[in-house]
């Protein structure tokens, strides 16, 4: 099945059926919220990695690029978010190679393109400017983007000591940002866990059987932040690692780092680049507390 395929049983009626008639979103309802749920998982876990599979856009060798780290601004993302929603993954990808011939290194573009594209299609979504399936299939080209760039991305040899588990709070829709985290992780070293937990229990059951230094957690609102309590305190109870530390990021994170504190986590992050930074801390405060 392919992108076209399941938009076109989706406009059928199907697991859209109940849509407002200005083509808003569902009525907030457990069961639209599970239609959701069901169809990221399925683009996610079915559809992204068979076109991942299906094209790969040659790219430029570094050589030939320009030698400076040119800044992006908000022209760009505005841009790349366009191409996102309204053409194939491979225009977007082509705008990407673009902005790398002008200069932006990889982090750049990681950190000043791709990350505030995932939260700009979140925001349209958010004010209604475009529907679910516009903005997952959206996503899922972004996806898509950050899987090809990837390999072209060093990471190092994972340490023991250096294992980390990145998990969305079940109920979330979307999970760009926190795959991106996980890029920068494994760049610096870290053994990265990867879960979409559909409860709140899978996550504590990962901690029961494993060892970690680290678990970050992302956050997409903050009607949420009572769960996420729940689920830290959960985490501290039954963590084979008795001093393991809890690093937050998400937008409400971005807008009021205070939260981490009132909700019981060690720290947050606003990008990749923190997080390693973040999670480097919580790492060195751990050994000297052993030593």
């Amino acid at each position: 099945m392919c992108i076209g395929d399941f938009a076109e049983q989706a406009g059928e009626g199907g697991i859209w059926e109940g849509n407002s008639a200005r083509g808003g979103k569902d009525e907030e309802t457990p069961e639209s919220q599970s239609r959701m749920a069901r169809l990221v998982r399925t683009i996610e876990g079915e559809i992204v990695p068979r076109l991942v599979l299906a094209r790969r856009v040659a790219r430029a060798p570094d050589a030939v690029r320009a030698p400076a780290n040119k800044a992006l601004d908000a022209a760009d993302i505005r841009e790349l978010v366009r191409l996102l929603l309204a053409h194939d993954v491979g225009v977007a990808s082509a705008f990407v190679d673009a902005v790398r011939h002008r200069g932006a290194s990889l982090e750049l573009i990681c950190l000043q393109l791709l990350a505030p594209a995932a939260r700009e299609l979140g925001l349209l979504w958010e004010e209604d400017e475009c529907d679910f399936m516009q903005v997952t299939v959206g996503l899922c080209r972004l996806h898509q983007l950050l899987r090809e760039l990837s390999p072209e991305v060093e990471e190092l040899e994972p340490k023991v000591d250096r294992r980390i588990l990145l998990a969305p709070i079940p109920g979330e829709q979307h999970t760009f940002g926190i795959t991106l985290v996980a890029q920068f992780l494994r760049r610096a070293g870290w053994d990265v866990w990867h879960e979409f937990p559909r409860a709140d229990a899978d996550i504590l059951e990962v901690l029961r059987q494993n060892w970690f230094a680290v678990v970050g957690l992302s956050v997409g609102n903050d009607t949420r932040l009572e769960q996420v309590g729940a689920i830290i305190r959960g985490i501290r109870r039954v963590s084979r690692n008795q001093s393991v530390g809890i690093l937050l990021g998400g937008p409400p994170l971005v807008a009021k780092p205070e939260i981490a504190s009132q909700v019981g986590a060690d720290a947050t992050a606003a990008d990749g680049q923190e997080a390693v930074a973040r999670a480097e801390q919580i790492c060195l405060s751990q050994a000297l507390n052993y030593g």
